[in-house]
């Protein structure tokens, strides 16, 4: 009988042992795969870095992988000497300031309202929502109205007609449905709070998540948008960023292009390095941005986006 018992216990014993040998065996494997991941990710982005401060030659021969080969500043230098640069970071500054103020004020209303199950025609309303998610006017009545409503070249062109984002609108209305409790509502109508109150000194303190959210999104698509610009502005001085480092390029391909000899290998050689120049000038600030938000976003995205 006691050998029986010494027996089953031995057993679990290994049983437990190759169960937590079989655990750690998952976790290494689910760590090395999360670390390939992370470098598959994250290479490109330093690899743009150290071929911006390396020389094109050894780019284009494959000499770059881990650290610059021949440093130069030669691209950030050319870069900064056109001026019109920090006039494009000041309106790119500015319409992404401004755009991303009247967007979160616009979706977020607009999803706080679609929340409420006592607004008449709710259904309704978000189908016309949805709708517009795969329908749209098109370029050229976009444009004639924007030019109707004498917007075109000017500062609210780049703000104001394209501020609403139905999906925008569907995660943050989903997110207020599943996480702000009606209980809320109730009590704060006993207390004699109204709609606007209680949206701006409940709801949106509680929403701290989805707030990051969107205001993340919106914002790189600001910083990041050059083709509003190029449809409905003409005037340089209000070029954003994008639009600007997008003529620099094409200027400097066309040079390299229409040269000859040594003076269009020099040129051919800068616009080669200024490519991956103007991709860390245009993209660091929106990047330094994202450590700020990131606590918020996993949670936003899956509270906002996955329940129902």
């Amino acid at each position: 009988m006691m050998e029986t018992r010494n027996a089953a216990v031995a057993g679990k014993t290994a049983g437990g042992v190759n169960t937590r040998s079989s655990d750690a065996v998952l976790e290494a494997v689910l760590y090395g795969l999360a670390v390939l991941m992370l470098i598959v990710l994250l290479y490109p982005l330093y690899f743009i870095v150290i071929a911006s401060f390396s020389n094109p030659s050894s780019v284009a021969g494959g000499k770059v992988w881990l650290w610059p080969s021949g440093f130069t500043l030669d691209g950030y230098k050319e870069l900064l000497k056109h001026a019109n640069i920090w006039i494009g970071y000041r309106n790119t500054i500015l319409y992404t300031a401004a755009g991303t103020a009247i967007g979160l004020a616009v979706n977020l209303s607009a999803a706080y309202a679609l929340s409420r199950r006592d607004l008449p025609g709710r259904k309704l309303l978000s189908l016309y929502f949805i709708f517009t998610m795969f329908f749209s006017g098109g370029l050229i009545p976009i444009f004639l109205t924007v030019r109707d409503f004498h917007m075109y070249d000017t500062f609210l062109v780049m703000v104001l007609p394209f501020s609403v984002s139905a999906y925008n609108i569907i995660v943050a209305r989903t997110f207020f449905q599943t996480s702000i409790p009606g209980d809320l509502w109730e009590a704060a109508q006993i207390d004699g709070c109204g709609n606007l109150r209680y949206f701006a000194q409940v709801v949106l303190p509680l929403s701290k998540a989805i707030v990051a959210v969107l205001g993340l999104w919106i914002a790189v698509g600001y910083w990041n948008s050059y083709f509003n610009a190029l449809i409905y502005l003409k005037n340089p001085d209000l070029y954003p960023l994008q639009l600007i480092l997008r003529n620099i390029l094409i200027t400097n391909q066309m040079q390299s292009g229409m040269g000859s000899g040594e003076a269009a290998q020099i040129a051919l050689r800068l616009a080669s390095l200024m490519r991956y120049s103007v991709i860390i000038v245009s993209t660091v600030p929106i990047m330094l941005l994202y450590p700020f938000v990131q606590k918020y976003f996993n949670q936003g995205v899956m509270i906002g986006a996955v329940k129902e």
